[in-house]
């Protein structure tokens, strides 16, 4: 079973880049990656926080938080 992976960003220039170079580069059989855009989906910032992401676009990827290049501060979104 493949470990859980989860992508948050907030629809920048910035996070789709990354979106497209990053997250799809994922090895898919080894992370289930979850794409979630904070921008349309703003319930899942709190979420996003206790993972311990600060600015968008970040990965998650068992509990690491990497955070890639800066798009937007979290406090942003609220």
């Amino acid at each position: 079973m493949a470990e859980k992976a989860v992508f948050y960003h907030a629809g920048c220039a910035v996070c789709v880049d990354a979106e497209q170079r990053l997250a799809g580069a994922v090895d898919k059989s080894r992370y289930d990656v979850e794409i979630v855009h904070l921008g349309e989906n703003s319930k899942r910032i709190d979420e996003a926080e206790r993972a311990g992401v600060k600015s968008v676009p970040a990965l998650v990827i068992a509990g690491a938080v990497y955070h890639i290049n800066h798009g937007a501060d979290l406090s942003a979104l609220r």
